[in-house]
């Protein structure tokens, strides 16, 4: 690997985790005004619609992240090949955008707990959409993630300006999802003005059934996807129908799962940096350097975090939410295989040409946590607790089926090493 590749890869590394901690930290600043201003109950309402509009994000998004991503690193020399994947992409996502409204439009007009806070679900959906029309994939494809993250950090603090600014009772919990929904709405326009006039790509007249293809070699990432994502998303929604969206029960978990969900990003942005880099260079050495250096850390933190999670939710959430220290304290297992979930998936399988594991794995989880489930719906045994040890279990599952694959298949770690001292060109 030559200089030049590694300074491309530390730079990106680098704002890919400003851009994905943006959101994430000025969420977090916002999140503690927002549970003592909202309280568990209307805390919890924001929570079911956020998880209930997930689906819909990765049905919007289809994959794309992945699948594109490695699309356009690989031709990243092609200008005319990349503005053909842009184009594909953003028209797969505007016609999934519409399926997707008209699908809950129907949803909310058939559930009455629904159809009463329909204003916040159109609002929730809306800003989702928009954010999901930011092409990431391309950015992240071409390792060139500066200017994209320095105006996206400059449009999040708008909303939390606005949200110190505007939200002042309970009954302003739709401001949350408005000034969202404001803040992605104004990054869109000044990235696909960047994207034309910086980048130069631009909308391109696709071949007869390029759009399909794109939408079918990206099917596979989408249920990979969807798959990882059921745990977080339907557990909120089972626990939103069981006690219903405005229970305190929902908003302590909420609460919970939110801080597990922002400690499990710390790592993301590490593994999508490394995907295409090793999508093209095969560095497995420098992956499990990385993998020594973060393991440590991340336990022996976990493990006071567990030790004082009561007083911690009250610290930062307030304390009406000191009792969801408990539901943190069992959910914390997952932040600590969480790196090597991450790293042992695409960034591994891909370049060992075995994605495919990647996204069984998250599919054998989702099974493990949907058949968990049904047992405790069955046996009477399903609470808040026994939901958290079911997540935990079904994230473990993930981690050794990959790690089960990995270690099969060994051997493509020694080939590689003994090509390592090929110039690479």
């Amino acid at each position: 690997m030559n200089n030049k590749h590694k300074k491309r890869l530390l730079e990106n590394t680098i704002f890919l985790y400003a851009l994905t901690f943006s959101g994430y930290f000025f969420s977090l600043i916002t999140v503690p005004y927002q549970t003592r201003i909202l309280g568990p109950e209307f805390y919890g309402k924001v929570g079911f619609a956020v998880a209930m509009m997930t689906y819909f994000r990765l049905v919007i998004d289809f994959g794309f992240i992945l699948s594109a991503t490695a699309d356009v690193a690989k031709n990243r020399e092609d200008a005319q090949k990349v503005a053909s994947i842009y184009t594909a992409v953003m028209y797969a996502k505007g016609l999934l955008t519409a399926l997707s409204f008209v699908i809950l439009l129907g949803i909310c007009y058939a559930v009455p707990m629904l159809r009463q806070d329909m204003f916040l679900y159109l609002l929730t959906f809306a800003s989702v959409a928009v954010s999901a029309f930011l092409p990431d994939f391309l950015y992240r494809g071409l390792e060139t993630m500066k200017r994209i993250t320095i105006r996206t950090l400059i449009i999040q603090a708008f909303f939390v300006l606005m949200i110190f600014l505007f939200l002042k009772t309970p009954q302003h919990y739709y401001f949350v999802p408005l000034f969202t929904l404001i803040g992605n709405a104004v990054a869109l326009l000044f990235v696909q003005r960047h994207v034309s006039r910086q980048l130069k790509i631009k909308f391109v007249r696709l071949e007869k059934g390029y759009l399909w293809q794109t939408i079918q070699k990206s099917s596979p990432f989408f249920f990979s996807r969807i798959s990882a994502t059921i745990y977080q998303v339907t557990n909120t929604l089972f626990l939103g129908l069981m006690y219903s969206p405005g229970s305190a029960k929902v908003g302590m978990y909420v609460a919970s799962d939110r801080l597990i969900g922002t400690a499990k990003t710390t790592f993301s942005p590490l593994a999508d940096s490394l995907y295409p880099y090793m999508v093209k260079n095969r560095d497995f050495r420098l992956l499990k350097k990385i993998i020594w250096i973060i393991m440590p850390p991340v336990i022996i933190i976990c493990i006071v975090l567990s030790i004082y999670a009561n007083e911690c939710m009250a610290l930062f959430l307030g304390p009406a939410f000191y009792g969801a220290g408990s539901i943190l304290r069992l959910l914390l297992p997952i932040v600590a295989i969480t790196p090597l979930v991450y790293m042992l998936g695409f960034p591994t399988l891909s370049p060992m040409g075995l994605a495919k594991h990647a996204n069984l794995s998250t599919v054998v989880s989702a099974v493990v946590q949907l058949v968990g489930l049904s047992i405790l719906f069955l046996t009477g045994t399903f609470s808040v607790q026994t939901l958290c040890m079911m997540t935990v279990l079904s994230q473990f599952t993930v981690l050794v089926y990959r790690v089960f694959i990995v270690w099969k298949n060994r051997h493509i770690f020694s080939q590689k090493e003994l090509l390592e001292d090929v110039p690479q060109v």
